[in-house]
C-alpha cells in the first residue's frame, strides 16, 4: 500500500542518517590514522546492500520485504555520489549528481513507481524481469569471489580495527536496530528487511571510487574480503535469531 511505501521511505532515510552519523564517529572510536579515517567512514555507511543484499533478501525474506531492500539501494546511490564522494576525497572532489542516475538506481526508482501505482506488467515482461533477477544471484557471487581472490586477506586478518568494525557494524548495529524496531512495535517484514540490510558486509563501490582517486586501497580491499567472508556466519546467525524472536 501507499502507507507501506511511505513508511519504508521514512525508515530508510532515518536508517541512513544514523549510518552517516555513525560513520563520522566510528573512525574516532578505533583511533584510525589520517589516511584511513575517510575509508572507515565510508565503510560504515556504504555496505553491500546491492550485490549481496538483493540476492540474500530474495532467498530468505518474504517477497514484500524486498521493498526495504529497494529503498536502501536508492538511499545508497543518492548518498554515495554526494556524501560518499565528498568524504573519500576529503572535500576536494565535487558531488557528481549525474552518477546518481545509474542503471541500478533508475530501475529501483521504476520499481517504486510500479509499486505506488500498482501497475501490473504483461506476463512476458514480468517473467523476463524475474529471470534476470534470478541470474543476479550467480553473477553477484562470481564478482564477489573475484574481489576476494584479488585482496590481501591475510594481512587484513591481523588488523584489529577491521575486527572491531565487524563487531560494531555487522553485529551490534543490526542487534540495536532490531531492539529499536521491536520496541516501536514494527511488523516482522520491516524488522527483518532493515536488519538484514544493516548486517551487510562492506560494498565494492567505495573501493572502485578510491582506486579512481588514486588512494591506497589495501585496507579497503582487505576489509571487504574479511567482512564478506565473515558475513556468511553473522548474517545466518543474526537472521535466524531475529526470526525466532519476532
Amino acid at each position: 500500500s501507499h502507507s507501506d511505501l511511505l513508511k519504508a521511505l521514512l525508515l530508510g532515510a532515518v536508517f541512513y542518517i544514523g549510518l552517516v552519523i555513525l560513520g563520522f564517529i566510528f573512525p574516532y572510536l578505533v583511533k584510525t590514522d589520517k589516511d584511513s579515517h575517510s575509508l572507515f567512514n565510508v565503510m560504515t555507511v556504504y555496505t553491500n546492500v546491492g550485490f549481496i543484499g538483493i540476492p540474500v533478501a530474495r532467498a530468505i525474506l518474504p517477497e514484500n520485504a524486498i521493498l526495504y531492500v529497494i529503498i536502501c539501494n536508492v538511499m545508497y546511490s543518492l548518498l554515495f555520489y554526494t556524501h560518499g564522494i565528498t568524504i573519500l576525497s576529503n572535500g576536494k572532489e565535487k558531488m557528481n549528481i549525474k552518477n546518481i542516475f545509474s542503471p541500478g538506481t533508475i530501475m529501483a526508482v521504476i520499481s517504486l513507481i510500479v509499486f505506488w501505482f500498482k501497475i501490473t506488467l504483461p506476463p512476458i515482461i514480468a517473467n523476463s524481469i524475474s529471470f534476470i533477477g534470478n541470474a543476479t544471484v550467480f553473477l553477484s557471487m562470481t564478482l564477489l569471489g573475484v574481489g576476494i581472490a584479488r585482496s590481501n586477506i591475510m594481512k587484513g586478518i591481523k588488523n584489529i580495527r577491521i575486527w572491531i568494525y565487524v563487531l560494531v557494524r555487522m553485529i551490534l548495529v543490526p542487534v540495536a536496530l532490531f531492539i529499536i524496531l521491536k520496541a516501536l512495535g514494527r511488523d516482522s517484514i520491516t524488522i527483518l528487511g532493515l536488519t538484514l540490510m544493516a548486517a551487510m558486509p562492506i560494498g565494492n563501490l567505495p573501493l572502485i571510487q578510491s582506486e579512481k582517486m588514486g588512494k591506497d586501497t589495501e585496507l579497503l580491499s582487505s576489509a571487504i574480503a574479511i567482512s564478506t567472508v565473515v558475513s556468511i556466519a553473522t548474517i545466518t546467525i543474526l537472521m535466524t535469531v531475529f526470526t525466532h524472536l519476532i
